[in-house]
């Protein structure tokens, strides 16, 4: 299946958001090094002279560049193609640490980077068309139809389970607490963050949406669940094992987020079932890879999967280094910033 002019857009975007968000990981690096270097003060034990590295600002431009990418391509393509997309990042700041780090990427690491490419060239291949938007009416409409309700109200009840009932529990010894409050927060603010953008784009085009209340209302959507999102990350990221975090994340994340803009935008009607299969393998093939990748990058700390269900797995908040895999977990997997 050929790709539409939008979706190639939208892949266009997706792509070299990947690319600037993954290279912005290590100019920041680089930065933070440098910064480490003058100061004597690491930036994960307070140190704050990064802020005063040219660097570190180049980083931290190229990072936002790739995500405003990142934002319009959702205004083109469907979730289901540019989320999955998101793994991409992960390859080249593993690729780029490789050669300008000296962080050597090991063969498991070279494979988890072939399935995360062959994955995305399979997603990319069988990705759906998207039925032209001509308002943000149409969408509100797309929103509040019964079955995207029934799972809006299904994320609203296990949000509120988790946080009020699980967190003060459990939330502290299993990572899929917190991970689980992001994931499902995040699945609704991509889905604001595709109708807000595709009100955007249509009022650059001279159509007008800012008029409309449903604009301003998927605004206040995606405010609520990135911040709702930002904060149980952080806890999630402060309590276990960045290595534990970042697959579960992913995982979950991308999964909710597909399954959301199949309901809402119908993103497989129309599809034969043979694209669908794909897609899915696909989606697998990118998961896969990127759980690979991570678990290399976890064992070259010579740390493990332990802490999957406990608070006892290595801290990662405790070098520079480990501030940015943070840093990649937090902006990266929501696709937003």
């Amino acid at each position: 299946m050929g790709l539409s002019e939008d979706n190639l857009k939208g892949f266009v975007l997706a792509l070299l958001s990947s690319v600037f968000i993954g290279a912005s990981f290590i100019i920041k690096k680089k930065g933070l090094r440098r910064a480490a270097a003058v100061s004597g003060v690491r930036a994960g034990y307070g140190g704050y002279a990064y802020l005063l590295e040219p660097l570190w600002w180049l980083g931290m431009f190229t990072m936002i560049v790739g995500e405003v990418a990142n934002f319009v391509a959702y205004a083109f393509a469907p979730a289901i193609l540019v989320t999955p997309l998101g793994a991409l990042s992960i390859i080249v700041s593993a690729v780029l640490a490789h050669f300008m780090l000296k962080e050597r990427l090991h063969q498991l690491g070279v494979l988890g980077c072939i399935m995360c490419i062959s994955g995305s060239v399979v997603i990319v291949i069988h990705a759906p068309q998207e039925s032209p938007i001509t308002s943000v009416q149409e969408i509100w409409t797309m929103a509040t139809q019964p079955a995207f309700l029934l799972y809006v109200g299904s994320v609203i009840v296990l949000v509120f389970l988790l946080i009020f009932h699980f967190a003060p529990r459990c939330g502290h010894t299993n990572v899929l607490v917190f991970t689980g409050i992001c994931s499902l927060m995040g699945s609704l603010s991509v889905m604001s963050v595709k109708a807000l953008g595709t009100a955007l784009k249509l009022t650059f085009e001279g159509n007008n949406q800012l008029v409309y209340p449903e604009t301003w209302f998927f605004m206040l959507i995606v405010a609520i669940c990135v911040i709702t999102q930002m904060n149980y990350l952080n806890k999630a990221l402060d309590t276990f094992n960045t290595a534990v975090v970042s697959p579960i994340y992913y995982v979950m994340f991308t999964s909710l987020t597909i399954l959301a803009s199949v309901i809402m935008f119908k993103d497989w009607d129309g599809q034969n079932i043979g694209s669908i299969i794909s897609e899915l393998c696909g989606f697998i093939a990118v998961l896969s890879g990127t759980i690979l990748l991570n678990s290399t990058k976890d064992s070259d700390r010579g740390s493990s999967y332990r802490g999957l269900f406990s608070g006892n797995g290595e801290s990662p908040r405790h070098d520079e280094e480990n501030v940015l895999l943070s840093e990649e977990i937090c902006l990266r997997k929501q696709e937003l910033y």
